[in-house]
């Protein structure tokens, strides 16, 4: 999809709702933009913030041996009780 828009005097373009929808953005949401090889690409903020997250923890899962929901439950149950334990002792 293509589309020529108008930079206003403020700087500002505004984005048609065909190009909102397809980005999954609401009045009041974000997109982020990235520049790649001089090219500016919009994104959904929020769908690149869970990509991006996705793509830094790859791994780690198996890194520490975690390999059910079960698993990651009881990961973040310790780690709890390791933090509430070094308040308790500060």
């Amino acid at each position: 999809m293509e589309l020529l828009v108008k930079i206003n005097e403020r700087g500002q373009i505004t984005l048609p709702g065909e190009f909102l929808r397809k980005l999954e953005v609401k009045e009041g949401g974000q997109v982020f933009l990235v520049e790649e090889d001089g090219r500016v690409i919009l994104e959904n903020a929020v769908k690149f913030a869970f990509r991006r997250a996705r793509e830094d923890f790859a791994g780690e899962a198996e890194r520490l041996g975690l390999k059910t929901d079960e698993d990651v439950v009881a990961m973040i149950k310790k780690l709890r009780q390791e933090a509430h334990s070094r308040e308790n002792h500060a």
